[in-house]
């Protein structure tokens, strides 16, 4: 449930032990015991340092009865945990049909195809997998088939999944370790956008005539066989892209004929307040990714949405998923769908999200401690600082004011070490949300 999210970090930080050493209720720590006993070990996983017993709404309850705020979820609850007209979809679903064999097609799955390829920003068709690395994966090959070139353009410290294609695109040394490697060939990277801690130098967006941009244009300018570039369209550590940075990536892309993939897995499906995240910024991508939320927080599905005058690999098997339709999982989405519009969830999050952020930055504007709020929709995050001026990172005052939030009944996540990320579902009532923003503006008070 805890999930400091550090590159590179173990799960034997100091902090984790004593989190852990601190629990005497008899049936959890026999949990974390058989945890820690069964599975693999490995970073951000297990071994655990809490338990989970029951999820509900915004919330979730471990096996002593404590109860959180989550805030974190994975980036799959937009919905909240357990949402009634979704569980009672996929029951009645299992009542009547439950699985769909390979060669053989089923209606719910069809209308799931329909309605993203509706969504998309052009003519359209779609491809299902069972989590959010597979459908990137399946994107490079597309976009590999397409242009018949194998080279890459993503960005370091970006997540797209722990395959081997996807930990070669992706930029965190966590995936990117010796036990990886060798990873794919022709996967180039640059530095991502970041204007609180820009990597050229440069004092803000004003000043450096997105010279993130700049580096992109200059690298597909030299590496003329890349197929595609792909990228989240907003940094889920959270990192809000500069005004321009995705239309002049565009153009490059465009000038180059490389394609644009938009992995929207965790931004998607309204987190940002918009369904796409990449509306914000009014680029039009080649092929969009979605996953996490997408089965609503309880069972898994990713998709694959590509132009449709991308449909050129029919002859190779790009995905091949045992559980590609799957009429329950797609149930599962479309019924996701449904409650996000019919209960206007984007918009609330684009509500919610500048009410949140408003008010932040009138109570911690100030702190010596933080440095910088950002964040767009219910993706939103608060850095912990040492010094304001240097902009140096304080890990070790994020994890303390991480686990006084979660001794205050608040989960979430701590992203590149000293970032607060607060991720609520699209459905937290306001009265909650505001005790959240209580208990991490309390618990940032004390740190100082």
């Amino acid at each position: 449930m805890p999930d400091i999210h550090t590159e590179g970090e173990s799960n034997t930080s100091d902090a984790r032990q004593r989190w852990a050493a601190r629990e005497t209720h008899n049936e959890t720590r026999d949990l974390l015991a058989r945890d820690a006993s069964a599975f693999l070990h490995q970073s951000l996983s297990s071994p655990c340092v809490s338990t989970i017993a029951k999820a509900d709404g915004i919330w979730i309850e471990d096996t002593a009865g404590r109860r959180y705020m989550d805030f974190h979820g994975n980036s799959v609850h937009h919905i909240g945990y357990g949402h009634p007209r979704l569980i009672a979809a996929i029951k009645d679903q299992l009542d009547q049909l439950s699985f769909s064999p390979r060669r053989f097609t089923n209606d719910v799955a069809t209308e799931l195809a329909e309605r993203l390829g509706a969504l998309a920003p052009w003519p359209a068709k779609v491809l299902f997998t069972t989590g959010g690395s597979d459908a990137n994966e399946v994107a490079l090959k597309i976009a590999r088939a397409a242009t018949g070139r194998f080279k890459t353009l993503s960005y370091w410290d970006a997540f797209h999944g722990a395959g081997f294609g996807a930990s070669s695109v992706g930029g965190e040394a966590t995936f990117r370790s010796q036990i990886a490697g060798p990873l794919l060939p022709g996967a180039e990277h640059v530095a991502p956008f970041h204007c609180y801690h820009c990597p050229y130098g440069h004092p803000g967006p004003e000043a450096c005539n997105l010279a993130c941009a700049g580096m992109v244009d200059y690298t597909l300018a030299r590496e003329t066989d890349t197929a595609a570039l792909i990228a989240e369209p907003m940094r889920a550590v959270p990192v809000v892209p500069p005004a321009g940075y995705w239309s002049k990536v565009a153009a490059s892309c465009r000038n180059q004929g490389t394609l644009l993939i938009m992995d929207e897995i965790p931004t998607g499906l309204g987190k940002t307040g918009r369904f796409f995240a990449f509306d914000h910024d009014k680029v039009t991508p080649d092929i969009i990714t979605l996953g996490k939320a997408l089965g609503g927080g309880v069972l898994p599905i990713a998709a694959v949405i590509a132009r449709a005058d991308l449909d050129v690999a029919g002859d190779f098997a790009i995905g091949h998923y045992t559980h590609e339709k799957n009429p329950v999982t797609a149930r599962a989405a479309l019924t996701t769908l449904d409650i996000i519009e019919d209960e206007g969830l984007a918009e609330r999050a684009a509500v919610l999200g500048a009410s949140a952020m408003n008010r932040l930055h009138d109570t911690l504007a100030e702190s010596p401690i933080v440095g910088d709020i950002r964040g767009r929709g219910l993706m939103f995050g608060v850095e912990i600082v040492s010094d304001r001026d240097a902009r140096r990172p304080d890990h070790d005052r994020a994890e303390q004011i991480y686990y006084a939030c979660l001794a205050a009944g608040l989960s979430f996540k701590i992203s590149a070490g000293s970032v607060l990320t607060l991720s609520p579902p699209l459905t937290i009532p306001e009265g909650d949300l505001a005790r959240a923003l209580g208990i991490v503006e309390t618990a940032i008070r004390d740190a100082e």
